[in-house]
């Protein structure tokens, strides 16, 4: 089902939201066969639980969906998604008198409660459409909802049928809904043209690495999102055990979230300069395949050792930076599955991210929170640059003791990017049980952040 609200004109049915200390005077308001239809059927107002209210005839005329406490509502994010979900196939109007900031939320988390990733098996995501509640902005809505579709899309399609070629697809597709440029570097013209850290983690696939490039916009700001784009991570000759290897596919999350933020702001049509860089590759296990010990040098020309050939994510992204920070940026983002170490810091709901700038950190706190849409600072640690640097080489991909890894991380980026103001995110892009609006499986993180912070950082 497209992730749109239901035409305006469209014949509907209210539904009423209504918290747990209300539901007694709203009860009590009701005609009395409704009243005791919805005491009968045990309805608490709590949150997730719907019940239809039958007219005369026997048919539904109203929904109630519970939004139980304050205190519960904290602790979760587009409640009435839960609810969207168990309404049947038809049309509804919020009748609420929700504040706006709810409102928005909970109306983007009613269209993403329509997601479902149906490629491989019918796996239909709610049916029941809602019409846009009054004073939101309904098409930057379906433009974000769209937007974390194809990143769900992509996330979710393992490696055989979403490699570097399909990535490539994907973003030459999203250019041409746009209008914008594309291009894309390929196999060993990475080496004639300069990206040698690229290559080198993806030569052993079958298929060959790529940097692939976007551009779209004609003035404003200029903004470059760099995204992670590994289609599968065995952990090349460092090879991951069984168990760490399992949602490999989803190593291409960065990308993923870049294409999803591009489309909203492409769709969106926002006055800015975009530009769009994602590193294709597949890190597999060949003759070829780079080593641990091994020194490369990036585009940059700064060394690294090579300490865990599963630490490749953030070579790949080193030679994109530098690109990136060829250019005049206004801003720079980086958006990876990174590290381990940022989900054992944050857990799985929360994107860690990082910047040079304060001004990029201060609008990220307040947007995260207005869209629904966890983020959190995290430190570039001075003190620690010492522990990338392993003495042989410029630098190290994989310092040795496991502590502040995805501090670590972010430090080696950060040395790609000597210009511009820079924004990196260590994302999960996975969310490893269904919950309102976000079944299991793919899922973009910091882009909606992002994306409402944007005025404030580029002065939009």
């Amino acid at each position: 089902m497209p992730l749109e609200f239901a035409p305006a004109d469209a014949a509907s049915l209210p539904v009423h939201v209504i918290e747990e200390n209300a539901l007694t005077a709203f009860r009590e308001a009701l005609p009395a066969p409704q009243a005791r239809w919805l005491s009968a059927s045990g309805f608490s107002a709590g949150l997730g639980e719907v019940q239809l209210l039958p007219g005369p005839d026997g048919g539904p005329v109203a929904a109630v969906a519970g939004y139980g406490t304050a205190r519960k509502r904290a602790r979760g994010r587009f409640h009435l998604a839960g609810a969207a979900a168990k309404l049947p196939e038809g049309v509804f109007h919020l009748h609420t008198d929700l504040d706006e900031p709810a409102r928005t939320q909970e109306a983007l988390g009613w269209l993403l409660a329509g997601y479902g990733f149906g490629r491989y098996r019918d796996q239909p995501g709610a049916k029941a459409r809602l019409k846009a509640p009054a004073g939101v902005d309904a098409p930057r809505l379906e433009a974000i909802a769209a937007g974390e579709a194809l990143t769900r899309d992509l996330i979710n399609t393992p490696a055989t049928d979403m490699g570097p070629g399909a990535l490539e697809d994907a973003l030459f597709r999203l250019a041409a809904d746009h209008g914008a440029r594309a291009d894309a570097i390929r196999g060993d013209d990475l080496l004639a043209q300069n990206f040698p850290m690229i290559h080198a983690v993806g030569r052993a696939a079958d298929q060959a690495p790529r940097l692939l490039d976007l551009t779209w916009g004609a003035s404003g700001p200029a903004l470059t999102l760099v995204g992670k784009g590994v289609c599968f991570d065995t952990g090349g000759l460092d090879i991951k055990p069984a168990a760490a290897m399992g949602l490999m596919k989803k190593d291409m999350g960065g990308a993923a979230t870049v294409l999803g933020l591009a489309h909203m702001i492409m769709a969106l049509d926002l006055p800015l300069r975009l530009r769009v860089l994602v590193p294709a590759v597949e890190n597999a296990i060949a003759g070829n395949a780079f080593r641990p010990g091994d020194i490369l040098t990036a585009r940059s020309g700064k060394t690294v050792e090579i300490n865990n050939t599963d630490a490749e994510g953030r070579l790949v992204l080193a030679d994109a930076l530098v690109l990136a920070d060829e250019q005049s940026a206004d801003c720079i983002v980086s958006m990876a599955t990174l590290t381990g170490a940022a989900r054992v810091a944050l857990g799985p709901d929360i994107a860690p991210f990082y910047t040079t700038a304060p001004e990029i950190a201060a609008e990220l706190a307040q947007a995260g929170p207005r869209v629904a849409d966890p983020v959190w600072q995290m430190p570039f640690h001075d003190p620690y640059e010492e522990m990338i640097e392993p003495g042989i080489a410029d630098l190290d991909n994989a310092p040795k003791g496991g502590f502040a890894g995805s501090i670590t991380a972010a430090l080696f980026l950060r040395r790609f990017v000597e210009t511009a103001p820079y924004l990196h995110f260590d994302i999960y892009g996975w969310q490893p049980a269904a919950a309102p609006a976000r079944p299991k499986g793919g899922v973009g993180q910091g882009a909606r952040a992002l994306l409402d912070a944007l005025p404030g950082i580029l002065g939009l």
